[in-house]
């Protein structure tokens, strides 16, 4: 326990506020996205600036409070809070600022993915961010990271430019490619391992305000055929193109035609981010396939194709995913991808196939923490539920379906999409051959494990 009298000198030196189970706004401020999450801190510190943080780390250390990190919040695993000692929760620390003739952004960490797009938007300019607006770009950016224009301009963490982070001694530092390239190198992909990171350098690309974008779907038993589509398609696509797909039970969403709504279909959601012309041409073939059951894929801004799957993911429900990166996609992927979507059992769930190919497979394999630069797809398997006592169910049916589909992966697998429950063999296979050199890393810049509250890297001695 840590005496009153230095809580309430820690008070003092924030300039955000110090929350305790009974002040007000404690339970709003404790909660995060994933609803199978509900852990209370002593204490919450609510950051309004990099020296704020600067303070929360020097108090935790000083008086051996474990301490986790929170931005957007949005992680599967929860590593944002735990029971009792201090929450740094920099999620008001939301400022962007764009340099639109340099194409650079910079962006706190407590920013959304909304909140650096939007502001980007304005110059015609994006980031390579991910698909849910309400995602935090610290841990999606920390963890690699990849979205819609991942197949033009590689992972997130390959546009990296720079970021701040305050280290264990509480010092503020930059890492860049020519300032501490080893920290900078291991924060490409590294996670939360060796620090607070509380600011991002973006470079940025000319995309929009005006794509093609949207989400077109059919019956579930043309899934087959979808696929093979789908694979043909993408073989010879140009990186503008990104199309994810979806088995998974139709919504009762107004796109779908309502003889299809709580019925399984397969559906994808595309992204092209070329010219106008070139979309319609390219995307002829897919909305004159079959007959859909629904189909939006039409120009329409940027901003809007990148929070098309929020109304998917909503803070509170609970969620349970397994992940792997795939080499290519396969008949055989298919075929037990189809069968185990047959058994979702809640509504909310879903089997997603992200694509890669592209950049960040001409990229060496240690150019950054990140590697797996020779998956081409990621499969998602992403249960999610409203109900507690529906856990074990929908639990069981996501790590059945990922037992089933192992064999087609990579060995690697996205550190981001990793449970709690993952130890360190899975952590592992997240870094591959890269894993040694991050240890090194780790050692050198916190050879106390101080920063342990994450998908840890014990530091080499």
């Amino acid at each position: 326990m840590v005496a009153d009298e230095l809580i309430s000198q820690f008070k003092t030196e924030l300039r955000g506020e110090l929350l305790q189970p009974s002040d007000q706004g404690y339970d709003n401020a404790r909660s995060i996205w994933n609803g199978m999450i509900d852990r209370k801190p002593d204490m919450i510190a609510r950051c309004i600036g990099t020296s704020d943080v600067i303070s929360c780390v020097n108090f935790a250390r000083d008086n051996n409070v474990p301490f986790t990190i929170k931005g957007g919040g949005h992680n599967i695993s929860g590593l944002a809070v735990r029971d009792g000692g201090l929450m740094i929760d920099m999620s008001g620390m939301r400022g962007v600022w764009v340099d639109a003739e340099n194409k650079v952004a910079r962006a706190q960490a407590g920013c959304t993915l909304g909140d650096v797009d939007n502001e980007t938007q304005l110059y015609g300019l994006a980031a390579v961010l991910g698909f849910v607006s309400e995602t935090g770009i610290a841990g999606l950016t920390l963890g690699g990271g990849f979205g819609y224009l991942t197949r033009r301009y590689g992972w997130t963490s390959d546009n990296l430019i720079s970021v701040e982070m305050v280290t264990a001694e509480g010092n503020l530092i930059r890492a860049s490619k020519s300032e501490n390239p080893d920290l900078f190198w291991a924060l490409c992909g590294g996670g939360g391992n060796f620090g607070v990171v509380t600011g991002f350098e973006y470079m940025l690309y000319p995309v929009g305000p005006q794509i093609t974008a949207g989400a077109i779907a059919w019956p579930a038993e043309r899934s087959q055929e979808v696929l093979s589509m789908l694979k043909d398609v993408m073989s010879t696509a140009p990186r503008e193109l990104a199309c994810v797909a979806g088995l998974r039970i139709a919504p009762p969403a107004p796109w779908l035609s309502k003889d299809i709504h709580g019925k399984p279909i397969v559906a994808l959601f595309i992204c092209h981010t070329g010219s106008l012309e070139d979309a319609e041409k390219l995307l002829e073939p897919i909305k004159s396939f079959a007959e859909p059951v629904g189909d939006i894929v039409q120009p329409r801004s940027y901003v809007s194709q990148q929070s098309l799957l929020d109304a998917t993911q909503p803070k509170g429900r609970r969620y349970y995913w397994k992940s792997e990166y795939l080499p290519e996609l396969s008949d055989g992927l298919f075929s037990k991808a189809m069968d185990n979507a047959s058994k979702i059992i809640s509504p909310h769930s879903a089997i997603l196939l992200f694509p890669l190919q592209g950049a960040l497979n001409e990229i060496p394999e240690d150019d950054s923490a990140v590697g797996n630069r020779k998956s081409e797809w990621v499969i998602n398997i992403a249960s999610a539920w409203d109900d507690s006592n529906d856990d074990q169910k929908n639990i069981k049916w996501a790590r059945d379906t990922w037992e089933d589909i192992r064999e087609f992966s990579t060995g690697g697998t996205y550190i981001n999409f990793l449970n709690e429950e993952e130890g360190a063999d899975r952590i592992k296979d997240a870094y591959g051959e890269n894993y040694g050199r991050l240890a090194e890393v780790k050692g050198k810049w916190d050879p106390t494990n101080l920063f342990n509250a994450n998908k840890n890297i014990m530091p080499s001695s």
